[in-house]
């Protein structure tokens, strides 16, 4: 039987990231973050006169923290426990939005906390390399992705439609927050625990197989 292949993302569904970055931006940056409904833009405003900062500067503050921060970054709960368990009954692969430089540092920092799977990079919608990653892995394989943004779920659900998506988001400080694909119909489940995850992805795996 040909094995499922899972496609997970890594900040915010295995890595906490918002929680580190607010902490060093605070500490360390001058810069505040507070989310407050889905508008990331506005978040990061300067300590010293609560102007939001520059596009630009967001960019740079993102790049610094993957830079200098990323050993900052705690699993996120019950997610490497998951991933293992799930590597018994698939092949698992890692996308995540970094840029290329950065694939080897982000697979040692996985393997690090005991997830060891191979890393994809991308920058952008996630459906035209997931698309790419079922060609290399096989296109025939029952697939299932799994991401904390709405859009990517949208950008697959276009491209591979037949590919299970799970809207997973293990961040507190902003699961509430962001749009959720399973809601806006892009996603065929939401669900933000990896010990109610587990079972469900399980579930959908046999069903796939029967």
């Amino acid at each position: 039987m040909t094995r499922p292949l899972i496609i997970s993302d890594c900040d915010e569904v295995l890595l906490h990231m918002v929680a580190p970055f607010k902490v060093w931006l605070e500490s360390s940056q001058g810069v505040d973050f507070n989310l407050e409904g889905h508008n990331f833009a506005e978040a990061l405003r300067w300590q010293s006169n609560g102007d939001v900062l520059e596009g630009m500067d967001v960019w740079k503050m993102l790049g610094r923290f993957f830079d200098t921060q990323m050993d900052t970054q705690e699993p996120i709960a019950g997610a490497v426990e998951a991933i293992n368990a799930l590597s018994e009954h698939a092949d698992v692969v890692v996308l995540t939005n970094l840029v290329d430089e950065r694939r080897e540092k982000r697979a040692d920092q996985l393997a690090g906390v005991g997830i060891c799977a191979p890393v994809y990079t991308n920058q952008g919608p996630k459906g035209p390399p997931l698309k790419a990653i079922l060609e290399e892995h096989g296109r025939d394989r029952p697939a299932f992705f799994i991401d904390d943004l709405a859009q990517h779920h949208v950008s697959v659900k276009e491209v591979a439609p037949r590919v299970t998506r799970l809207h997973m988001c293990g961040e507190p400080m902003i699961a509430g927050e962001i749009t959720c694909a399973h809601k806006e119909g892009h996603a065929d489940a939401r669900i933000d625990r990896w010990d109610e995850a587990l079972p469900w992805l399980i579930n959908r795996m046999e069903k796939e197989a029967a």
